[in-house]
C-alpha cells in the first residue's frame, strides 16, 4: 500500500506539472501517513528534519554551493566573452567553424561552471545569435547549445558526479578522471554531426584572424583557460579534496575578475551571491526531497524488491543489466532532472552492479552520460528550454532540431557503456 501511494501520488503530481521537488516531497509525505497510519502525526513527521538534515549535510555536496559560486564569478568576470574571442580567431573563418567555436567553448566552459543549463545560458547569448547571423537556423543554432551545455555534466569539475559520489560512496576525484574522456567523446560526436548537418547551409565566414590577433586574443583568455587546468591539477596532484577544490575556485575567480580582468566591482558581488544562493537552494531541496523519496523506499522494502527484479531480469547478465539501465535511466531522463534520478536509481542499481562486478566509476560515468542526454530530451529537458528562451523559438522545433543529436550522443553512451576502458584508462 505504501507503495502505490508514493508512485500514484508522484505520478499524478509531475503529469499535473508540478516541480519535482515537490513532487518527491508531498508523494513521500503521503507514503508516511499511510506507513504510520494510527500513529500520533508528531511521531510520523519527526524523521523528516532527521532526513532533510542528514541529506544535505555531507562534507563533500559543500563542493556544490562553491562550484556553482565560483561559476558565476566567471561569468559575470566576462570569461565567456574571452573564451569565444579565442576560439573564433583560431577556427572561426573555416566552414563550420562556428560549430566547433561553439562545441569547444562549451567542454571549457563546463570545466567552469560544472552545470549544463549554467553552460547553455552563459554561452548561449552570444553564440546562438553569432550563428543565426553567420546563416544557420535558428533551431540548429539553439539546438546544438543545448547538447553542447550537456558536457556540463559529464566534463569534470561536475556537480552531477558530486552528488553520485556523496550517494554511492566513491571518490569524486577518480569520477573526475573517468569523465574526462567520455566528455570529449560526446563533444566530437557533436562537432561531426553538426557539421554533417550543416555541409550544404549557406554559411557566410568571418575573416581570418592574424597570428597578432590569436596571440591578443590568447592573452586575454589565458586566465579562464588555467582556471580548469588549476582545479583539475589540484585534485589529481593530491594537492586538495574536490570539496577544496571548489573553494579554490571561487578565490581565483575573485582573483582572476577583480585583479585581472577588473571586470568585477563590489557591488556585483550581492547579485553573484544571490544568484549562486537561489540555485544551491533548488538543488539542494530536491536533493533533500529525494533523499526522503529513497528512505521511503527503502523503509517499504521496495529497493530490495526493484533490485531483485533487476536481478531475475537479467538474469546476471551484465551486457542485458546495463541495457536495461541506459533504457530505465534514459526515460527517466525525460521527466526527471539528474539530481532527483540519481537519488532515486542510484541505491536501486548500485547493489545489483556491485554483485555483477562492475566497477562503480564506470557505472556513474554511465549514469551521468545518461541523464546528460536528459537535459536535450522533452518534455523536461532544461537545456532545451534554456536554448528556446535564447534562440526564441518553440519547443515542437528544439524537438526536432534536436534529434540527429541525441543520436549521437546515444553511440557515444554505447561506447561508453560497453566499454570500460574510455572511463577507466586513466584510472590507476
Amino acid at each position: 500500500m505504501t507503495g502505490a501511494v508514493l508512485f500514484i501520488s508522484f505520478a499524478i503530481l509531475l503529469l499535473m506539472g508540478t516541480p519535482i521537488a515537490v513532487c518527491l516531497g508531498v508523494s513521500s509525505v503521503g507514503a508516511m501517513l499511510v506507513d504510520g497510519s494510527g500513529k500520533p502525526i508528531e511521531t510520523i513527521m519527526t524523521t523528516l528534519p532527521r532526513i532533510f538534515s542528514s541529506s544535505t549535510s555531507k562534507f563533500v555536496l559543500l563542493a556544490i554551493p562553491f562550484f556553482i559560486l565560483g561559476g558565476n564569478i566567471m561569468e559575470k568576470a566576462g570569461i565567456s566573452e574571452r573564451l569565444i574571442n579565442f576560439a573564433q580567431t583560431c577556427v572561426g573563418h573555416l566552414k563550420g567553424g562556428l560549430i566547433v567555436v561553439m562545441v569547444a567553448v562549451a567542454c571549457f566552459f563546463a570545466a567552469i561552471s560544472g552545470s549544463g543549463p549554467a553552460t547553455v545560458a552563459a554561452l548561449g547569448m552570444i553564440l546562438i545569435p553569432a550563428m543565426v547571423n553567420a546563416g544557420y537556423p535558428a533551431a540548429f543554432s539553439a539546438a546544438l547549445m543545448a547538447a553542447a551545455g550537456a558536457i556540463g555534466v559529464v566534463i569534470p569539475p561536475s556537480i552531477t558526479f558530486v552528488v553520485y559520489g556523496s550517494i554511492a560512496d566513491t571518490s569524486i576525484g577518480t569520477l573526475f578522471i573517468a569523465g574526462l574522456i567520455p566528455g570529449l567523446m560526446m563533444g566530437l560526436g557533436l562537432v561531426l554531426t553538426a557539421l554533417w548537418l550543416g555541409r550544404k547551409m549557406d554559411i557566410e565566414l568571418i575573416p581570418k584572424s592574424s597570428g597578432l590577433m590569436r596571440w591578443r586574443a590568447f592573452r586575454e583568455a589565458f586566465w579562464g583557460l588555467l582556471m580548469p587546468l588549476i582545479i583539475l591539477g589540484g585534485i589529481y596532484g593530491g594537492i586538495f579534496t574536490p570539496t577544496e577544490a571548489a573553494a579554490v575556485s571561487v578565490v581565483y575567480g575573485l582573483f582572476v575578475g577583480f585583479f585581472i580582468y577588473k571586470t568585477l566591482k563590489i557591488r556585483d558581488l550581492y547579485d553573484i551571491l544571490v544568484d549562486s544562493t537561489a540555485t544551491t537552494a533548488v538543488v539542494m531541496f530536491i536533493t533533500a526531497t529525494a533523499s526522503l523519496f529513497a528512505y521511503i523506499l527503502t523503509r517499504a522494502r521496495l529497493d530490495i524488491a526493484i533490485s531483485n527484479g533487476l536481478n531475475d531480469l537479467t538474469g546476471g547478465s551484465v551486457v542485458l543489466f546495463l541495457l536495461v539501465v541506459n533504457i530505465i535511466l534514459l526515460l527517466a531522463g525525460c521527466f526527471l532532472d539528474s539530481t532527483s534520478a540519481l537519488f532515486i536509481f542510484t541505491p536501486l542499481f548500485v547493489p545489483v552492479a556491485t554483485a555483477l562486478g562492475i566497477d562503480l566509476v564506470h557505472f556513474g560515468v554511465v549514469m551521468i552520460v545518461n541523464l546528460a542526454i536528459g537535459l536535450i530530451t522533452p518534455p523536461v529537458g532544461v537545456n532545451l528550454y534554456v536554448g528556446c528562451g535564447i534562440g526564441k523559438i518553440d519547443l515542437k522545433q528544439m524537438s526536432l532540431a534536436v534529434i540527429p543529436l541525441v543520436l549521437t550522443s546515444l553511440v557515444v553512451l554505447a561506447l561508453v557503456t560497453y566499454i570500460p576502458t574510455f572511463s577507466l584508462m586513466f584510472i590507476k
